[in-house]
């Protein structure tokens, strides 16, 4: 792996900007809070909307100290560019010009993205790309503060952290050292949301966590109705990691043994059912824990020679091993309906070239310790997904709950997922295959490949604003709905193919038909969907149930067991109106 120096890339990719001043000089001198009206032509001819370009300008353009806007939409996608395709340079072919004006094409026509990091830092100083992290948590002081401490050097960056919390010895456990008592977990998840509050993201948004716990730890009740509290631990989403030996003692009524991880021994036992009841009455009250299942991930682990995962990232749809990270990508499928079909041939371009921008993003990205970099460029895991689903779905006429819309969705992600692992193995014929494939996975299956994964499904929360498309794999949230982006601003957002669609004669019919709400989807359209993308997709699916208001907690611990029946890695629920702060609400014509 060849690694290039942050100044190099920065100073290189400044004086390609600088080749195309098409509105440089109308981006000097605009202050902090211009409005979007005020935004050149130029900027405009790239399809962005009013909420695209405020948080772009919010989170993403580059600012001098005094706040002043030092470059375009236009300019970030050429920094990005320019950046990332400096990983051609060791490419036989010598495509490098080529394949940057291929990565700028797809970007500013909305085509795909990259995680926020890589548009905050390619050819930027910090020059941290990977949104994806897992740090080890083991049982001791030192290794507890040394992942403090590498905790907040990635959320500096914009980077997300997730953390088995499972190894610490339980609450008033025995020191020796000390000839004290443990303080437990959750006393250190504490510890990490207080150092993630101090932090800021890339001078823009707090930092992102994942705890998890295992469901055999003496210390899982407290675990699990920490958050019930809003107070609790605020820079955290909370994950159960379920084992099929938890689930096979759940469908006979059994107790089940909590075990010290230091001592390996029973410290108690408690009913499954009891447990499992306990943790849906939680999701009930707060919107977490959500559940991961651990065997399940561990099935589909890509290098088991190398460690047993135990963590994911903050949205749980990328599995790591401690030390690894991974950069994300998504394809826009609501931009490639062509003549009310599906532009197959496009989105097979994407594919590829969404897996070499990925791979790419691996070999200049910097990494914030020498442990994350040898993990990572060890596996080389890309993660490439998809948004614009429903969107996609509305355009073609396809009713989101319905198995047109699954069969869709597997013809989309079968491709996706087909020509990702062709894509992957040309690049290793050229590259040369990540370095820990012998005994991998694709080393047994005899296909030679440059990435250990190559898809995930993330949320794309903020990516879809800049696409202007819904998010992920979900439905629409609402036709109109409130969302808080980072920072605290909050914008009113008009879904824009019903914004087309609502003065129609026939609008009524389609906002029943097509313009289907996330709480009008049945819970288990919802898992029929994440399952229909997770049979197709290495690592995992974000995916959340929405939850009208009156669900109960006996709906979600239906929902579990349908999830693990399903052969899920995991899933999340979230009843309207379980939190007094939510990111969405609904609009005017709600009916959550």
């Amino acid at each position: 792996m060849r690694n290039y120096s942050a100044q190099r890339v920065e100073m290189r990719c400044f004086e390609t900007v600088a080749r195309y001043p098409s509105s440089r000089s109308q981006s000097r001198g605009r202050g902090k809070h211009d409005q979007p009206e005020n935004l050149s032509g130029k900027e405009r001819s790239l399809q962005l909307d009013d909420n695209a370009l405020l948080v772009l300008r919010e989170r993403y353009l580059i600012r001098d100290e005094a706040g002043t806007l030092l470059e375009t939409p236009e300019e970030l996608f050429r920094r990005v560019a320019c950046s990332v395709s400096q990983g051609e340079n060791n490419d036989p072919e010598g495509r490098r010009a080529e394949m940057e004006e291929a990565f700028y094409e797809m970007m500013t026509g909305l085509e795909f993205l990259p995680n926020s990091p890589t548009l905050m830092n390619a050819g930027r100083p910090l020059g941290q790309l990977a949104a994806c992290f897992v740090l080890p948590v083991e049982d001791s002081l030192d290794s507890i503060f040394d992942s403090v401490k590498l905790t907040a050097k990635i959320h500096q960056t914009g980077g997300g952290t997730g953390f088995s919390f499972s190894r610490l010895r339980p609450k008033n456990d025995v020191v020796k050292s000390t000839m004290g008592v443990a303080s437990g977990p959750v006393s250190f998840i504490r510890v990490f949301n207080c150092a993630t509050e101090a932090i800021k993201q890339g001078g823009t948004r707090r930092g992102a966590n994942m705890g998890i716990l295992r469901i055999d730890h003496p210390d899982i009740m407290e675990f699990v109705a920490i958050k019930r509290d809003p107070a609790e631990l605020t820079n955290f989403n909370l994950s159960v990691a379920i084992t099929d030996e938890f689930m096979r003692s759940y469908e006979e009524n059994r107790d089940v043994a909590l075990i010290n991880p230091r001592t390996k021994k029973a410290a108690g036992k408690v009913n499954a059912r009891e447990l499992l009841r306990f943790i849906a009455e939680a999701a009930w009250a707060s919107g977490e824990p959500g559940v991961i299942f651990l065997d399940a991930i561990n099935r589909a682990n890509p290098t088991p020679h190398v460690g047993e995962i135990e963590a994911t990232n903050p949205c749980g749809e990328q599995p790591l091993l401690p030390y690894e990270s991974c950069c994300l990508g998504s394809i826009n499928l609501s931009r490639i309906v062509r003549n009310g079909g599906i532009d197959w041939q496009r989105l097979q371009k994407l594919t590829h070239l969404g897996v070499r921008f990925l791979d790419d993003v691996v070999e200049v990205s910097t990494y914030p310790s020498e442990e994350i970099r040898a993990m990572t460029s060890g596996n080389r895991k890309i993660g490439l997904g998809v948004m614009g689903f429903a969107h996609l779905l509305i355009r073609l006429g396809i009713p989101y709950d319905s198995p047109d819309a699954e069969r869709t969705g597997g013809e989309i992600i079968r491709l996706i997922e087909r020509e990702s692992k062709i894509a992957s193995n040309r690049l290793a014929e050229k590259r040369g295959p990540f370095p820990n494939f012998k005994g991998s996975v694709w080393d047994r299956k005899n296909l030679l490949q440059r990435n250990a994964t190559t898809t995930t499904i993330a949320p794309t929360g903020t990516l879809s604003i800049l696409a202007g498309t819904s998010s992920g794999v979900e439905p629409i949230y609402d036709i109109r709905y409130k969302r808080i982006l980072p920072g605290g601003i909050e914008v009113e957002v008009e879904d824009p193919l019903w914004r087309k669609a609502k003065d129609r004669p026939d609008a009524d019919e389609l906002r029943r038909r097509l313009f289907r709400k996330a709480y009008e989807v049945s819970p288990f359209a919802h898992l029929n969907i994440q399952r229909t993308f997770q049979s197709s997709v290495d690592n995992a699916v974000s995916k959340t149930v929405n939850l009208p208001e009156t669900a109960t907690a006996d709906d979600i611990l239906d929902i579990y067991v349908a999830a693990y029946r399903m052969g899920l890695k995991g899933t999340t629920v979230f009843r309207n109106k379980s939190r007094g702060y939510q990111i969405l609400s609904c609009g005017t014509h709600q009916i959550c």
